[in-house]
């Protein structure tokens, strides 16, 4: 049944900063599930402090995507004492068992000069997870994890790594515990938030240039292609009319659908200024979604026009 998505999709209650979603589907709810950063948007604020301190939000819906509720945070992820940061999850499913890839930060720093990690959890309930390692890859400032299953059975992942031009590096690993680095692989400019999917008998990369999504296509998900940006042009639902920002994309009965975030009230003269303070209006955010479709050889999105069907994984 088509349903047409609440715009905003979700909005975080607790501290209005719902960013870089990943979603997967929970088979003991029989619900989908969104994980994401949750920025501390409307806390206190000394420099960049907002972005750090955050946890993992969890959203779910049961009816098909058009209504979200939010369902608390992440138990289980306290690396080390304290407070600190987990940014960007990513979640994929093996045999049973559900394996977390989120950036670390320790503490809340109040500026960006800090060194960044990241942590694999497993679970068996998408509630409690358990600390399994911490990747060695290729810095210590390294974020934003992407993992998929090859054909030839091993996984890989694509992560920023920011202490080299904050390109998209990779690693391989046989049994997603033990990742061995395999270098850079997108490198035509700096970006955040490599996704990476098979639809239309394509691979396909979606990236944060911060400029719209950039869009990249392969046979074989090593070898890209660039293709045209998406979600750059602001859209008319409410609160979607800016650039879209790190996104998730959910294959789903033939069709593909982006999970975005936008900062709605940040205008594109505050966001190109480097010397401008965001006030909470400007750091709140919003979850969206869209549908990607496929033309001319290279994916479109109309993020006016939203019509969802999403079932339950076969």
């Amino acid at each position: 049944m088509k349903i047409t998505p609440n715009a905003p999709l979700f909005r975080d209650p607790i501290y209005d900063g719902a960013a870089d979603p990943t979603i997967i589907w929970n088979p003991k709810e029989k619900a989908w599930w969104i994980f994401y950063t949750n920025r501390r948007a409307s806390a206190t604020n000394i420099g960049f402090s907002y972005i750090h301190g955050c946890d993992i939000g969890i959203a779910s819906s049961s009816d098909g995507g058009k209504t979200w509720i939010y369902r608390g945070i992440v138990e289980g992820l306290n690396y080390e004492p304290g407070r600190n940061t987990y940014w960007a999850p990513e979640i994929v499913e093996d045999n049973g068992v559900f394996h977390m890839f989120v950036s670390y930060v320790r503490g809340i720093p109040f500026d960006w000069n800090c060194d960044r990690k990241i942590l694999h959890y497993t679970s068996k309930d998408l509630w409690h997870w358990n600390y399994e390692e911490t990747l060695k890859l290729t810095s210590d400032r390294v974020i934003d994890a992407c993992v998929y299953k090859m054909p030839d059975g091993r996984w890989k992942m694509w992560y920023k790594d920011e202490n080299n031009d904050s390109f998209s590096y990779t690693a391989y690993s046989d049994n997603l515990y033990n990742w061995k680095p395999a270098g850079a692989e997108i490198t035509d400019c700096p970006h955040e938030g490599p996704n990476v999917f098979r639809f239309m008998d394509k691979y396909w990369m979606i990236t944060d240039p911060w400029h719209g999504l950039g869009v990249y296509k392969s046979d074989d998900a090593c070898n890209w292609t660039r293709c045209s940006n998406i979600l750059k042009e602001p859209g008319k639902r409410f609160d979607d009319g800016t650039i879209g920002a790190h996104a998730d994309v959910l294959v789903n009965n033939g069709r593909a659908y982006i999970f975005y975030f936008t900062h709605p009230e940040v205008s594109e003269t505050e966001r190109n200024d480097p010397d401008f303070v965001w006030e909470y209006r400007h750091r709140r955010t919003s979850l969206q979604v869209a549908e990607l479709k496929y033309a001319g050889g290279e994916l479109v999105c109309d993020r006016n026009m939203v019509e969802m069907d999403l079932c339950e994984p076969k």
